[in-house]
C-alpha cells in the first residue's frame, strides 16, 4: 500500500524544489552575463539563450527584467550581510568589530563587483528593490549602529558616534573607498594599490572626528 498522502505534498515539494533549483539557475546565469557584460548587460534573451530555452519560458519564473534585477539585488544583499555579520560576531563589540565586519562586506564586494555595483550604485534605469530585498541592508545598517553605539558606551569614541551622522560617515567612507577601486584596480588584491590600504585609516577618522571623553584617572 503506498504510503504517499493523498494530498499530493510529496509531489508538490518535489515540483517546488525543482522549480527552485530553475530559479537559482537562472540567477546564477544572469550573473554570468552581469560580470562579463555589465550591469546594463543582462537581458533575458540572453539567460535564456544559455539556459537552452525560448525567451517566453523565463516568464514562468520572473515576470521581468526589473523580478531578476530584484533577485539579485536579494541574493547580493543577503551574502553581504552574512560576510559582516560573520566577521562581527567574530569581533570585540565596538570598533573592533565595526571595523571587521566592514572589512569583510568590502572584501566581498571587490570580489563580486557585479552584483556590488546593483546593490550600492543605480546603474540600471528605474529599477528600485522591492521592500523583501531591502531586509538585508537594513539588518547591515542595524549591526553598524549597533558597534558605533558599543564604542561610544566603551569611550572608545566619543558620544556623537552613537547619531546619524557617524553612520553616514562611515557609509561615504567605505563607499568611496569600494568605488575606487571597483572602477580602477578591480582586480588587484584587497590591501594592496591606491584604495584599499586606506580602509586602515578608518579608526583614525572616527577618533579625530567623535574624539573620546577625558575621563579622570
Amino acid at each position: 500500500m503506498s504510503s504517499e498522502p493523498v494530498d499530493g505534498a510529496p509531489v508538490l515539494d518535489r515540483r517546488a524544489k525543482r522549480r527552485q533549483a530553475t530559479i537559482e539557475e537562472i540567477l546564477d546565469i544572469a550573473e554570468q552575463v552581469m560580470a562579463e557584460d555589465g550591469v546594463n548587460g543582462l537581458s533575458l534573451a540572453e539567460v535564456a539563450r544559455r539556459l537552452g530555452v525560448q525567451p517566453p519560458s523565463l516568464y514562468k519564473y520572473f515576470g521581468s527584467l526589473m523580478a531578476v534585477y530584484d533577485a539579485l539585488f536579494r541574493r547580493g544583499q543577503d551574502a553581504n550581510l552574512e560576510a559582516l555579520r560573520s566577521a562581527m560576531a567574530g569581533a570585540e563589540p565596538g570598533l573592533a568589530a565595526l571595523r571587521a565586519g566592514l572589512e569583510a562586506s568590502c572584501r566581498w564586494g571587490l570580489s563580486n563587483a557585479h552584483l556590488a555595483q546593483l546593490l550600492f550604485w543605480r546603474p540600471v534605469p528605474n529599477f528600485v528593490p522591492s521592500a523583501e530585498s531591502m531586509a538585508a541592508s537594513h539588518a547591515m545598517v542595524d549591526l553598524q549602529r549597533r558597534a558605533l553605539a558599543d564604542a561610544a558606551a566603551a569611550n572608545e569614541l566619543g558620544p556623537g558616534a552613537d547619531t546619524d551622522e557617524a553612520l553616514y560617515l562611515v557609509s561615504i567612507f567605505v563607499s568611496g573607498i569600494i568605488g575606487q577601486a571597483i572602477a580602477n584596480e578591480p582586480e588587484l588584491p584587497w590591501g594592496t594599490g591606491r584604495f584599499t590600504p586606506l580602509f586602515a585609516k578608518l579608526g583614525d577618522i572616527l577618533t579625530a572626528t567623535y574624539p573620546p571623553e577625558a575621563r579622570p584617572r
